[in-house]
């Protein structure tokens, strides 16, 4: 028998139950549309990391408390570290004085609200307590007016530079520069307007004001309070060199002995997308197990079918082998409806997965992928699913006696 009219059998035998076929690939679907729509998003969100990752300025790195600076309330081994407070600051400054071409403090508060005249934001702006490098260490711009500079810090001056969010919110007509505006109750002459730098991840980099942050101690408090640290070496080639020079200095600053371990956090863009890939990776293996066992309860699904399929058609194939049909014939038609099954099945939880993965990454404002190798891959083994758990329906059904089969009813 000719291979396309084994194809044309396979394919009308699945047509002629279309509620059972659909009900049998429908476990192949959720297998497959579970483990493309996380492959998805996650390698929407690693290449929106690594190709527009811009939290700190070029060869910059950062000191901090925790770990890529974000706070573990329930980690004891953070929490009950010393602050890294301005005196620490500004010890490490002198040490480092010849070293690095940009030495940035940053304190930060997030639940600030921000006024003007008769509008308000939400109470949710960063805001930070720094010096004039900030835009240098955090790879920010300025749009109109001035940055900070080393006077407005020095006399603890009452100015800011606000973000295109804040400035959108509370100057819709623009002119932000100039104007007094209330952070938490307290005024503050806009100075400057920061360029807008985007979204992240949920996350919007332009609900930032800047203030000297002299004043923010001042207003706000030091106590209990703990600084972060940017540093930014001259190039490249100096960047390793630097870092190495600057633990050591703020070890010294922080009044480390040489036998104690150093009790703060270092990181980098470059350690910040290796964190994710980190996380991206043991999320990947997590969706991979799980749909794993998903499809491999599928495939007995199939299996099921099959030989339910055998039993309804018994007779049929015993005419058909009568009538001179060969065994691998027989064998290979119901591998084909096997293989079908398994194939229509991944088709949908591909597209439907791809659809869901790069949603969720629109949704965070990551870059759109299409992970054509994970595609592949779910073809493959879905074909691989369908051909095993087919071949014991397809032996029984190759290896009936046509005589007893034309016997059966």
């Amino acid at each position: 028998m000719k291979s396309w009219e084994l194809v044309k059998m396979a394919w009308k035998a699945l047509g002629a139950n279309k509620l059972r076929s659909t009900l049998t690939t429908s476990g192949i679907t959720i297998g497959i549309f579970s483990i493309i729509s996380v492959m998805t998003a996650i390698s929407a969100l690693q290449a929106s990391i690594e190709t527009g990752l811009s939290y700190l300025g070029s060869n910059t790195f950062q000191f901090s408390k925790y770990p890529n600076g974000i706070k573990v309330w329930g980690d004891e081994k953070y929490r009950n570290r010393k602050n890294i407070d301005y005196q620490t600051f500004s010890r490490f400054s002198r040490l480092m004085a010849d070293e690095a071409d940009v030495i940035c403090p940053k304190v930060w508060d997030d639940s600030t609200q921000a006024g003007f005249e008769n509008k308000k934001t939400n109470p949710n702006i960063e805001l930070c307590g720094t010096t004039q490098d900030f835009l240098a260490a955090d790879n920010f711009r300025m749009s109109d007016g001035r940055n900070l500079s080393a006077e407005d810090v020095e006399f603890s001056r009452s100015v800011c530079a606000i973000g295109q969010q804040v400035v959108q919110r509370l100057f819709p007509q623009g002119h932000a520069v100039g104007n007094v505006i209330k952070l938490n109750e307290k005024n503050y002459e806009v100075i400057g307007t920061l360029a807008e730098k985007g979204s992240n991840f949920g996350g919007n980099d332009d609900n930032l004001v800047l203030i000297p942050i002299t004043k923010f101690f001042e207003n706000y408090g030091a106590r209990e309070r703990s600084l972060n640290i940017a540093i930014q070496a001259g190039n490249q080639l100096v960047y390793q060199r630097t870092m190495g020079i600057a633990i050591g200095a703020f070890r010294s600053a922080r009044g480390l002995r040489p036998e104690e371990r150093s009790d703060f956090e270092i990181y980098s863009n470059d350690s910040l997308a290796g964190a994710f890939r980190s996380i991206a990776g043991t999320v990947r293996v997590g969706a991979f197990i799980i749909s794993a066992i998903a499809l491999v309860a599928a495939g007995v699904g199939i299996m099921n079918i099959m030989l339910v399929s055998v039993t309804e058609r018994t007779k049929e194939i015993g005419i058909r082998k009568s009538l001179g049909a060969r065994p691998r014939d027989i064998r290979m038609q119901f591998l084909l409806e096997a293989l079908f099954l398994s194939l229509l099945g991944a088709t949908v939880g591909i597209i439907l997965g791809i659809i869901a993965g790069n949603g969720l990454a629109v949704w965070l404002q990551a870059s759109v992928v299409f992970p054509i190798g994970w595609a592949i891959l779910g073809v493959l083994v879905c074909s691989a699913i369908g051909v095993g758990f087919g071949l014991y329906p397809a032996h029984k059904a190759a290896s009936l006696d046509p005589i007893e089969a034309l016997r059966y009813e």
